[in-house]
């Protein structure tokens, strides 16, 4: 079963204009845990010791979830993460040449000595070690293995390969990650950033291609245009990959109504899991088939998410969206009127750009069948 490793309280946190204090980041952690996150994310222990003094809060909420820290690939921040009493780091250094210039003056060799040196003091402590190698997507492939191989060497748990500007497709990672598991050196996490809306994408493309953990943000928060997100991934897992995952409905809208509330940031009305709106039929042809059999028009139930399904009357509406709304009231409608009815329908909600309630329809009903 692929890990759930979710960053909001990390990467997520790093979205712009985004500041979590401590009752938000304590309520986020527990209500991920809930939801059945296999780890978290919690923190930058660099930055001081306001956050280092959240991160032993969290740790100290005895979460099922494993929790770890970010760190550039310094002494300092694992020792900032050791005066925490966290027991699992992620430790990140560039891979692209790109970046490497820009944070290691083009030294390899140095950034390599720093891996050595911080990945060898980590293990001695006993932690658990994943390697984030930031902008491997634009790294060449064979510096890529090089930094495995000495992670491996070193002991290290778990390699992160990171889609930093989220310019990868599903092929290309498909064909990567197939080939650095295929060299049998350390389990890979995809990090994925959703620039071109392919975040969700490539990481299940990784996970296909033998990678075995995910990072995720919830309503995937996170730089520029986010990571992949936690309730869609958790989702997909369950019902796509089949993956035995217990979802709570009122534990999945508390964790995203914290986010949202607390990153202020709002939902689309129809973003997929959570949006207000997707459980909400009012094409004829699908709410037709929908009254006859609740799957027909739906991957998974409303109900698992603790959700209401709705047939507004609107636009696209057919009879049997009216007969259902007629018959909620007590009218056992007639099928010539309800078909007199729609172009009248169609051109208030035109009109109006808004659907009608049942009062309405059952005026205009009544209007056109006095007698009923």
């Amino acid at each position: 079963m692929a890990l759930i490793n979710d960053t909001t309280l990390r990467d997520g946190e790093q979205a712009p204009y985004v500041a979590f204090n401590t009752r938000e980041k304590i309520e986020i952690a527990t209500a991920l845990d809930a939801c059945g996150a296999d780890e978290l994310e919690i923190g930058i222990p660099a930055m001081g010791e306001a956050e280092q003094a959240d991160i032993r809060t969290l740790l100290g909420l005895g979460l099922r979830a494993r929790m770890m820290t970010w760190n550039r690939m310094k002494q300092s921040d694992l020792e900032a993460s050791l005066s925490c009493g966290v027991k699992a780091v992620d430790c990140s250094i560039p891979v692209s040449d790109l970046l490497i210039d820009v944070k290691f003056g083009g030294d390899k060799e140095r950034l390599l000595r720093e891996v050595e040196s911080v990945v060898g003091m980590a293990k001695l402590e006993g932690l658990f070690v994943c390697i984030g190698a930031e902008d491997s997507s634009r790294a060449d492939l064979s510096f890529i293995e090089e930094v495995m191989r000495l992670g491996k060497s070193l002991g290290a748990d778990r390699f992160r390969y990171c889609d930093t500007v989220g310019i990868l497709t599903p092929t290309r990672t498909y064909n990567t990650i197939k080939h650095l598991v295929s060299l049998n050196l350390l389990p890979i996490e995809m990090h994925t950033h959703n620039d071109f809306g392919l975040a969700n994408a490539n990481a299940l493309s990784g996970l296909d291609a033998g990678a075995i953990s995910v990072n995720t943000t919830v309503v995937g928060l996170g730089e520029r245009a986010g990571n992949a997100s936690f309730e869609q991934m958790l989702m997909t897992l369950k019902h796509l990959y089949n993956e035995t995952r217990e979802i709570d409905p009122l534990a999945i809208k508390t964790l995203v109504s914290l986010v949202c509330e607390a990153s202020g940031m709002s939902l689309p009305l129809n973003a997929p899991i959570v949006g207000e709106r997707i459980f909400a039929h009012e094409s004829g042809i699908h709410v037709s088939g929908m009254l006859k059999n609740a799957q027909a028009y739906e991957p998974f139930s409303a109900e698992e998410l603790g959700c209401v399904r709705d047939y507004p009357i609107g636009k696209h509406s057919g009879t049997s969206a009216l007969s259902y709304h007629l018959a909620r009231l007590g009218i056992d409608s007639d099928a010539g009127t309800l078909f007199g009815l729609l172009p009248r329908i169609r051109e208030i909600v035109t009109g109006r750009k808004r659907v009608l309630d049942e009062q309405e329809l059952c005026k205009l009903y009544r209007e056109m069948r006095p007698c009923s």
